[in-house]
């Protein structure tokens, strides 16, 4: 099933619905999806959201979690990195 997460202006997921309910509450819009979840209004300018709505497809909610549960793919902190990067660019 296919999943519209809204991921937070740092990249962490605060709001899941599925391709069903977007159909049903948003009208199959996930820029009205977006508005809803940064609290704004439906006639908002886009541009007045933070973060961003992800599209994600897994076989079951179980796997969802397991996927939000371990923080997805995002990186925990800057010195908490697992690749080589530097603080500045020179």
């Amino acid at each position: 099933m296919r999943y519209y997460v809204y991921f937070d202006g740092y990249g962490h997921p605060k709001r899941v619905i599925n391709e069903n309910e977007l159909a049903e509450k948003y009208d199959s819009d996930p820029q009205q999806f977006l508005k809803a979840a940064c609290g704004l209004e439906p006639g908002a300018r886009i541009e007045d959201t933070t973060g961003h709505v992800g599209t994600l497809t897994f076989d079951s909610e179980k796997e969802l979690r397991e996927y939000l549960d371990a923080g997805g793919d995002e990186i925990t902190g800057f010195y908490e990195c697992e690749s080589d990067c530097r603080p500045y660019n020179f």
